[in-house]
C-alpha cells in the first residue's frame, strides 16, 4: 500500500464512523445470519440488562420487617448509622414467604410495579457460584469463585456466567449466538449496548454494537462525518467507497473494511429517530434506556431492521458505597426506579410489555458490617450474594425468587457469623447462581433446551436450571 493512500484513510476513513463500535467479528455474524435456520415463533422478544456498577448494597435495598430480621438488621447497622428508618421503609410482601419486606424509601415507582401492578419480582441471594456451598463448605474450602470479592473478578464472572475460569465471552452473546436464526436474513446485530464495549454481549460470533444513549438522536449515532454536499466532498466520498474495496486479501485491511461498511449500512437502517411520549427522567440511566426504547420502538414502526430478538445491555454507575452510602445509594435508586418504571411504560406505549423482559446484574452485594466512622460518611464493603429486580409483562411479579437456604427461605438470614455469612461481616454465601438466573432469563429469550448448558456449563451443577419468575 502506497503512502498516498495511506494518507487519505487517514483523512477520510478513520473519522469517519467515530461512533460504530463494531469488531472484526461482523463478518463471521452476517455469514451466520444468512445461513442460519429460521426457528418458529416468530414472535418478538427482548432481554434488557440494566449493571448496577460497583456492588449495589441489597442489604439496604430489601430490608426484612419479621421482627427478628428487623432486629438483627438494626443491631448490625443502626450504632454506625447505616440502617434506613423502618418507618421510611415501602413495605411489600412477597406472595410465596408471606412476611413484609421493606424496600429503600428511594424505590417508589418498583414498589408499585411490585405491589400493585405484579409486573416486578426479586431474585433473592443471587451470585457467582461453581457448586452449592453452603458456610461449612466454603470455611472447609470447597470449590468457589475465583478471586472473591474483587470488582473486576466478580463483574466478569456475573457478565461470562463462569466462576470456575475466565473466559472471553459473555452470557448475553453466547445466547446471541444461538438464537440469532429468529432474526433471520436481518442485518443489524442481535446485541446491542449503550454503554460502551463490554464482555457481556461478546459472543463466539457476535459483537454488540455500540451506541450513544439519547439525547443523541438515534439517526445520527452512526452518521459518516467529514463529508459535505459539495462536489469536491462528493468526490472524496465516491473514492473512499472504492478504497475500501482494496487490499481486502490482508486480513486487517479486510477486517476494517467489513466494519466500516457494516457500520454504514447500520447507520442506513437507523434512518429516523421514533418520538415517545412516555416521559423518561433526564439521568444517565434514563437516556440509556429511552435510547433503547428508541430503537425497539423503530424495529416495531419499520422493516427496515427485522428483528425477532434483541439483547441490551446498559449501566448504572457510583455503587462502590464504602462511604457516603446513605446519600449516594438513595440518588442512585432514585435513577433506577424511575427509569425502570419510565421503560415499562414505554414497552407499553410501543405495545410489546410481554415481550420485554429487563433485569439487573451488580458486582456482588456488600457486607452487613458497616465501614467507616463518622456520621454521614459510612458505607460497607465488598460481599458476594445480592437481591435482584425482574421487570416485565412476561414476569410473575409481587414475589421473591431463588432456591432457599438453610432457614428455608430465599433471603438470607440477616446474621453476622451466622448460617450464610461466609465469616462474620455479613457476607451473603448465595444460595442461587448467577447461572440459574441467567438461563430462566435465557430460555424465555428462546434458547432452546439443548443450548443451555453450551452457555451454562455450569448448570448441571444445580437442581434448578430454571427459577420460574418468566412465563
Amino acid at each position: 500500500m502506497d503512502q498516498s493512500r495511506r494518507e487519505f484513510l487517514i483523512r477520510t476513513g478513520c473519522a469517519a464512523v467515530g461512533a460504530a463500535a463494531l469488531n472484526a467479528g461482523l463478518k463471521q455474524f452476517g455469514l451466520i445470519s444468512a445461513l442460519a435456520e429460521t426457528r418458529a415463533p416468530l414472535d418478538y422478544r427482548a432481554l434488557v440488562c440494566i449493571f448496577l456498577s460497583g456492588g449495589n448494597d441489597g442489604n439496604n435495598m430489601i430490608i426484612p420487617l419479621d421482627a427478628t430480621g428487623l432486629a438483627n438488621y438494626n443491631s448490625a447497622r443502626s450504632a454506625a448509622q447505616l440502617a434506613i428508618d423502618s418507618g421510611t421503609l415501602l413495605s411489600i410482601t412477597p406472595a410465596s414467604i408471606g412476611t413484609d419486606f421493606g424496600l429503600h424509601p428511594s424505590l417508589v415507582e418498583l414498589q408499585g410495579l411490585f405491589k400493585d401492578d405484579k409486573k416486578l419480582a426479586v431474585v433473592a441471594n443471587v451470585g457467582p457460584l461453581v457448586q452449592p456451598l453452603t458456610r461449612t463448605d466454603y470455611q472447609s474450602g470447597a470449590p468457589r469463585p475465583y478471586q472473591l470479592f474483587s470488582h473486576s473478578d466478580q463483574v466478569t464472572q456475573w457478565q461470562t456466567a463462569r466462576a470456575d475460569t475466565r473466559v472471553h465471552t459473555g452470557w448475553g452473546g453466547r445466547t446471541g449466538d444461538l438464537t440469532l436464526s429468529y432474526n433471520g436474513s436481518s442485518s443489524f446485530p442481535i446485541v446491542t449496548s449503550v454503554a460502551g464495549q463490554v464482555i457481556y454481549g461478546i459472543g463466539v460470533n457476535v459483537n454488540p454494537l455500540g451506541i450513544s444513549p439519547a439525547p443523541t438522536p438515534l439517526n445520527q449515532v452512526l452518521v459518516l462525518s467529514g463529508f459535505s454536499g459539495s462536489s469536491e466532498s462528493t468526490a472524496r466520498r465516491t473514492a473512499y467507497d472504492s478504497i475500501r474495496g482494496l487490499d481486502t486479501d490482508v486480513t486487517m485491511v479486510a477486517a476494517s473494511s467489513d466494519a466500516t461498511n457494516q457500520a454504514l449500512t447500520i447507520g442506513q437502517q437507523l434512518s429516523s429517530d421514533p418520538a415517545l411520549t412516555t416521559v423518561f427522567p433526564n439521568s444517565k440511566l434514563g437516556n440509556q434506556l429511552k435510547q433503547i426504547a428508541k430503537l425497539m420502538k423503530l424495529n416495531q414502526t419499520s422493516s427496515a431492521l427485522g428483528l425477532r430478538r434483541q439483547i441490551f445491555f446498559c449501566q448504572l454507575g457510583g455503587f462502590d458505597t464504602h462511604q457516603n452510602q446513605i446519600s449516594n445509594q438513595s440518588d442512585l435508586l432514585i435513577d433506577l426506579s424511575q427509569s425502570m418504571s419510565a421503560f415499562y411504560a414505554a414497552t407499553v406505549e410501543i405495545g410489546i410489555p410481554d415481550s420485554v423482559t429487563t433485569f439487573t446484574l451488580s458486582d456482588f452485594g456488600r457486607t452487613l458490617q458497616p465501614s467507616g466512622s463518622g456520621v454521614g460518611s459510612v458505607g460497607s464493603d465488598h460481599g458476594w450474594g445480592n437481591h435482584q429486580f425482574v421487570l416485565g409483562g412476561a414476569v410473575a411479579g409481587g414475589d421473591f425468587y431463588g432456591v432457599a437456604g438453610s432457614n428455608g427461605s430465599v433471603f438470607p438470614t440477616l446474621q453476622m457469623g451466622g448460617p450464610d455469612d461466609t465469616d462474620s461481616r455479613g457476607r451473603w454465601i448465595p444460595t442461587c447462581a448467577v447461572e440459574q438466573y441467567a438461563a430462566t432469563l435465557a430460555t424465555w429469550f428462546g434458547l432452546a433446551p439443548a443450548d443451555v448448558a453450551t452457555v451454562f456449563p455450569l448448570i448441571g451443577n444445580f437442581t434448578t436450571p430454571n427459577l420460574g419468575f418468566l412465563s
